[in-house]
């Protein structure tokens, strides 16, 4: 029997040493294009990096020792160029363009794939790369090696880009990622790609997100990279990882069928031609989940088809494969992403009806050092809880919580089955209540109805007027950091303050840090009679993350020379394992007993807590000099300064306004929307404080029928109905002088009150009215204009701080 291989890589030279191992006896001829077979592939960017030293490593096998020791006759160098299915024999093109022709019995295609190199100008361009082989490798080595390369710029998201993009930081580029996705890393969905872009932008990685790249041109010695928005940036290297492609054109020409993408084979990998076989990148197989043909471009399903191919092709058709969900994770600094199945993008392209949770745990017990989080998002059928898909992103433990997730998902599980793994317990590798079962607690919870949830994109897409946010998180975290018109009601005080939740019929929405305490608060709410309560999935973490503005910009911070006290004199405070808001509350406690001028090092394994604390020293007048990540550890050095002298840089410095409208009086009111208009005309952040009698500004001319105590009807009776009913703070004389005023407006063209009032809501002023001030004097949220937001003292003085204008009125 005679097998002949086109194809030395991965799947192929798997099969060719399977069929060795089952046939002693057998021919075996494998062809290879190229110099090399079964080589690392994804090791190649981490050669580039330096973090592979010895090029050597990255040969699995070399053709003369792989072809030796399973009497293989290894062909390198000799590319494949025609097939004739009915005649058994396949053309052959040596290096010297001189050709022959070889017969078989059976044939194996692994043609693998080729990266995509999209026309356009200049593309050819020196400096401009691929990265899909050894050649490809050394190119770029002798490049970087050759060239003074200090601005890198890599074009598309994908697993190889980051991957490279991380290697070519750390060969000391500035490294910048161009997607034409609003995400990198697409297979994953956005929530999760947010870590990475956290991660990237930490790390000084510049992201050019929603950009496609137009053209190419020459710059010096360098490239210059136009983009479709009228951009450009300078590179002295272009890596291009926009995708890849089957490649197809061999089996094409043979008449081979083929799919939409790829080549079609059946269950034994078996092509449309007798006894011709294909296996890898380069073939088209149903997708255990939806039933559709898909491409697979990942190294383990190539291996496991190499072995069942041959067995196949020694012994008859007799094993099936079952084809592969995509599992798969990568590396992005201190950053591990995993995914597994169908995400939920995906499963809303297909129209297969889902739900989704995420949950945020600690990859090993808390109370054991170095405990980092694990954020798992599961999607599921609504109805069966069977799992459809899984993610996971982290520091720690990324790669055993997806491989077992994996494992179920193919099996075709559901999410009480994760709740049923016996887990290996011990404080340094996992919790007694390991991340995976917790993620099946909540899953489990969403299907049987106990706990309806509320996703980040569900949220952001409402109008907030719509629904009531109650933030369930303690007072320090809620000055961290809050959604938009949420109010703080800490969980444990809910019980007591149930009656400063509206009773509207509109949904309430509870969230937390994570969703754990939103859980334990919906079902206070829900047994306390209410009735449409949703928890937030994720909690404020995930929102926040999801929601995050990309900035490009150097590490805003300064470099460590800066630090006035001696190293030895830093007082250290080790804050790993601590989520927020434990390291910032720890880091205050230290420094409350510090003299000016002195500096504290925090160490923390929270991956939000660098943003934290340059936002707690903004606000506090503390130095933010240092700040470091690494292996997934963040590490942060503050200076204690002066609590009433804000640091210079601060974002207390910023052109934000603020003014808190007092007064119901018709023209103070006229005057703060003069003043709010002025000020967001020039580009200014302007928040507007309603309280007490200034609610009055705010309330609907035609108002719905609401709910009142005695009290709150006896207010209604008292005050202005709406702002027509707005009185001069002198000259009134009965209501003649408010009428004259309005009249002498209208007559010289001057915008009337509401038109001023609307103007501002277009410029983007923001309404905030006070909590307190509406209860006290019976006033509901549905009398008041749909854009306001409700807060308290706390959102105020958020907005204050950071603004260089506060004004009273």
């Amino acid at each position: 029997m005679k097998h002949l291989i086109i194809g030395g890589v991965a799947g192929g030279a798997t099969a060719a040493a399977r069929i060795r191992r089952a046939d002693e006896l057998a021919e075996i001829v494998l062809i290879e294009k190229g110099p090399y077979i079964s080589y690392a592939n994804c090791g190649l960017p981490y050669y580039i990096g330096g973090t592979i030293a010895d090029r050597e490593n990255l040969f699995v096998q070399t053709p003369e020792s792989f072809g030796r020791r399973f009497a293989i006759d290894v062909r390198v160098e000799n590319e494949a160029v025609g097939i004739n299915t009915e005649e058994k024999t396949v053309t052959i093109c040596r290096k010297d363009g001189s050709e022959y022709t070889e017969w078989y019995d059976k044939l194996l295609l692994s043609p693998g794939s080729s990266p995509v190199r999209p026309p356009l100008k200049g593309i050819d361009l020196d400096g401009i790369f691929t990265l899909r082989n050894v050649e490809d490798t050394d190119r770029i080595k002798q490049y970087l090696d050759t060239h003074n390369v200090r601005q890198a710029v890599v074009v598309g998201g994908g697993f190889i880009g980051l991957e490279m993009a991380e290697n070519l930081h750390h060969a000391g580029a500035q490294v910048s990622i161009v997607e034409m996705g609003n995400q990198v890393m697409a297979p994953v969905d956005f929530s999760i790609a947010s870590h990475v872009h956290r991660e990237l932008m930490s790390k000084g990685v510049n992201l050019y997100l929603g950009k496609g790249v137009e053209r190419f041109e020459r710059e010096g010695e360098g490239v210059k990279v136009f983009f479709n928005t009228g951009e450009s940036i300078h590179a002295d290297i272009v890596l291009l990882s926009i995708g890849v492609r089957a490649n197809t054109q061999l089996a094409q020409q043979a008449g081979i069928g083929l799919g939409e993408r790829g080549i079609k084979v059946n269950e034994y990998l078996e092509t449309s031609a007798k006894d011709v076989y294909a296996v890898g990148d380069a073939i088209e197989f149903t997708h255990p989940l939806t039933g559709q043909p898909w491409l697979n471009f990942l190294a383990n399903p190539a291996n496991r088809q190499g072995r069942i191919v041959a067995d196949n092709m020694v012994m008859g058709n007799t094993q099936s494969y079952e084809g592969a969900i995509g599992t798969s994770i990568a590396k992005v600094f201190d950053l591990a992403v995993g995914s597994t199945g169908l995400a939920a993008k995906r499963l809303k392209q297909l129209g297969i009806p889902y739900q989704s949770s995420t949950t945020i745990s600690a990859a090993h017990a808390g109370y054991y050092p170095n405990s980092f989080q694990l954020t798992t998002k599961l999607t599921f059928d609504p109805e069966t809880g069977k799992l459809y898909g899984a993610q996971c992103v982290g520091s720690e433990g990324v790669d055993k919580r997806i491989d077992q997730l994996s494992l179920i998902i193919k099996n075709g599980g559901t999410v009480a089955a994760l709740t049923r793994l016996e887990h290996a317990y011990a404080p340094p590798f996992s919790s007694a209540k390991d991340p995976i079962a917790i993620a099946g607690y909540a899953a489990g919870n969403i299907v049987s109805g106990a706990m309806q949830v509320m996703t980040w994109r569900e949220l952001n897409a409402l109008d907030r007027g719509a629904v009531t946010l109650i933030d369930v998180r303690t007072p320090a975290e809620y000055e961290l950091g809050s959604i938009e018109g949420a109010i703080n009601i800490p969980l444990d005080d809910l019980r007591e303050r149930l009656g400063e939740i509206p009773t509207d019929g509109k949904a309430v929405v509870v969230f937390c840090a994570v969703g754990l305490r939103g859980y334990l608060a919906q079902r206070i709410l829900v047994g306390r009679g209410f009735r449409n309560v949703r928890n937030l999935s994720g909690g404020y973490k995930t929102y926040s993350l999801a929601t995050q503005e990309i900035k490009n910009e150097e590490m805003a911070v300064e470099p460590k020379k800066v630090v006035h006290t001696a190293v030895q004199d830093i007082l250290r405070v080790d804050a790993c394992g601590l989520q927020c808001p434990g390291p910032i509350l720890k880091l205050k406690k230290a420094m409350d007993d510090m003299e000016e001028g002195e500096s504290i090092e925090v160490k923390a394994t929270d991956a939000g807590f660098p943003a934290d604390a340059k936002a707690w020293c903004a606000t506090t007048g503390n130095l933010l000099e240092t700040s470091d990540s690494k292996d997934g550890f963040h590490t942060v050095t503050i200076r204690k300064g002066s609590a009433s002298k804000p640091v210079a840089g601060a974002p207390v410095t910023e052109k934000n306004k603020t003014l808190i409208m007092f007064s119901d009086d018709l023209d103070k009111a006229l005057a703060t929307f003069v003043l709010a208009n002025g000020a967001a005309a020039t580009g200014h952040k302007v928040s507007i404080f309603f309280t007490f009698w200034g609610l009055n500004v705010l309330k609907k001319e035609q108002k719905p029928a609401v709910k009142k105590d005695v009290f709150g009807r006896m207010f209604s009776w008292m005050l202005p109905a709406s702002s027509r009913g707005l009185s001069l703070s002198k000259m009134s004389m009965l209501g003649i002088g408010d009428r004259m005023m309005r009249h002498i407006m209208k007559q010289k063209n001057i915008y009337s009150l509401e038109e001023m009032r609307q103007q501002a809501l277009d410029n983007g002023v923001e309404f905030i009215a006070c909590q307190m001030s509406m209860d006290m004097m019976g006033i509901k949220k549905e009398e008041l204009l749909d854009e306001v937001n409700i807060g308290g003292v706390a959102t105020y003085m958020e907005r204050a701080e950071h603004a260089n204008v506060n004004l009273f009125i």
